[in-house]
């Protein structure tokens, strides 16, 4: 068996012996062969011309009248010009066919690596360096097997994320949906007969089914922005106004909870052309994670800042209780949640965060989160003018 190539280091082609003896065979048989025709052109010329007396009588003539130096030397002589030329022509057929040979055994050896590699060993390379344009051919066969085992690993984890996705929304549907048919059990058997106990199973049959109906929602919304259909209707924004009207939707639930918000815009009138809607659902979702989950909060800070002509700068912070470090890299994965309690206290389905990159990436933008004692911020880049169709043709896998 081939060992493993992943270091993939060049490296020329190494010969069998049995191929090392096809080459010197081929090359004595070349020798033979041309020997033979170097013997049949000298007899051909001895009958053809040197029977002619006229003929051999000029030749004799040039050889006399052509000579160089004081010894008289004869630089002209057909039969050494002959000899030359017939041993040239020799080198050069003998290099051809060798060379030849040598490059069809090359091929032979490229041919069986790639078979290597398509039983099923896509680790391995073809790591020949030959100087021919067959080099061009490896290197495109080595970046094919590249693209073919991306491809093949890029859709073992849509599987492997598909999968994830049913466990996990079956698991946060079963949760809710067994209290419910629970309590709606004990009603139906008439085991609850005072009406305050009743009205107190339905109230909690009531807020399961709701959580049931916002994984729904949020999961619906989630998979939509996956989906290579999902159009943005872009139209200018007034980022202060819309981040005052969104703050305003939650005054209630942040007075109970002693929290007040800081809204800034710098500058005050800045306008941002985005799908509204979508943008509001980030802001939405943002807040409502620091309202449910940054404990010890006092204050929400809601800033928008022109970075230049083309980028704006979105940040939604809130002075609670720091995430801790290893959580940050997680923390837009769907269905994660910092701590697992919180999502029975709070009914969270865990892809809130997940909808808010989604719809920051549609945009063309970006989003982190950095969070230390003083301050846990969710920091968005954002295009002041997205381009509809590079924001409308990326290619989004349904999960």
């Amino acid at each position: 068996m081939k060992p493993k190539n992943k270091e993939n280091k060049r490296q020329r082609v190494k010969l069998t012996a049995a191929e090392k003896s096809e080459l010197f065979a081929e090359g004595v048989v070349t020798v033979i062969i041309m020997l033979l025709l170097n013997l049949s052109v000298i007899i051909l010329y001895h009958l053809a011309i040197l029977q002619d007396k006229s003929l051999v009588n000029g030749i004799y003539f040039l050889k006399k009248t052509m000579t160089i130096g004081p010894g008289g030397f004869h630089l002209w002589s057909w039969e050494r010009i002959g000899v030359f030329l017939m041993g040239i022509a020799d080198v050069v057929v003998l290099y051809w066919r060798l060379i030849r040979r040598y490059h069809q055994m090359q091929l032979r050896h490229i041919i069986s690596e790639l078979h290597y590699i398509a039983n099923g060993h896509f680790d391995h390379r073809i790591s020949f360096s030959v100087n021919t344009d067959m080099q061009k051919v490896i290197d495109s066969i080595n970046s094919l097997v590249d693209s073919t085992v991306e491809a093949i690993n890029e859709e073992k984890a849509i599987e492997q994320s598909k999968d994830e996705l049913i466990t996990n929304v079956s698991h946060d549907i079963r949760t809710p949906l067994t209290s419910i048919i629970g309590y709606l059990g004990l009603l139906k058997n008439g085991a609850v007969t005072s009406r305050e106990d009743m009205m107190k199973y339905i109230n909690i049959a009531y807020d399961k089914a709701e959580q049931m109906k916002s994984l729904a929602n949020d999961l619906f919304e989630y998979t939509t922005l996956k989906s290579t259909k999902t159009k943005l209707t872009l139209s200018p924004v007034n980022i202060l106004s819309m981040m005052e009207q969104v703050a305003a939707g939650f005054e209630l639930e942040a007075e109970k909870k002693g929290i007040s918000f800081a809204i800034k815009a710098r500058p005050e009138d800045l306008i941002v052309n985005a799908d509204v809607e979508k943008l509001v659902r980030v802001y939405n979702n943002l807040i409502s994670n620091a309202l449910k989950y940054a404990a010890g909060a006092d204050t929400i800070n809601l800033v928008a800042n022109l970075v230049n002509e083309k980028w704006v700068e979105l940040r939604v912070e809130n002075n609670g209780e720091p995430i801790p470090q290893d959580k940050l890299k997680k923390i837009f994965d769907r269905f994660y949640r910092v701590e697992s309690s919180r999502n029975t206290k709070t009914g969270g389905t865990g892809l809130g965060l997940s909808i808010v990159q989604g719809v920051v990436e549609l945009h063309g933008g970006t989003i982190r989160c950095e969070s230390n004692a003083k301050l846990t911020s969710f920091i968005i880049l954002l295009p002041r003018h997205p381009n509809p169709k590079l924001a409308n043709s990326k290619a989004r896998r349904v999960v």
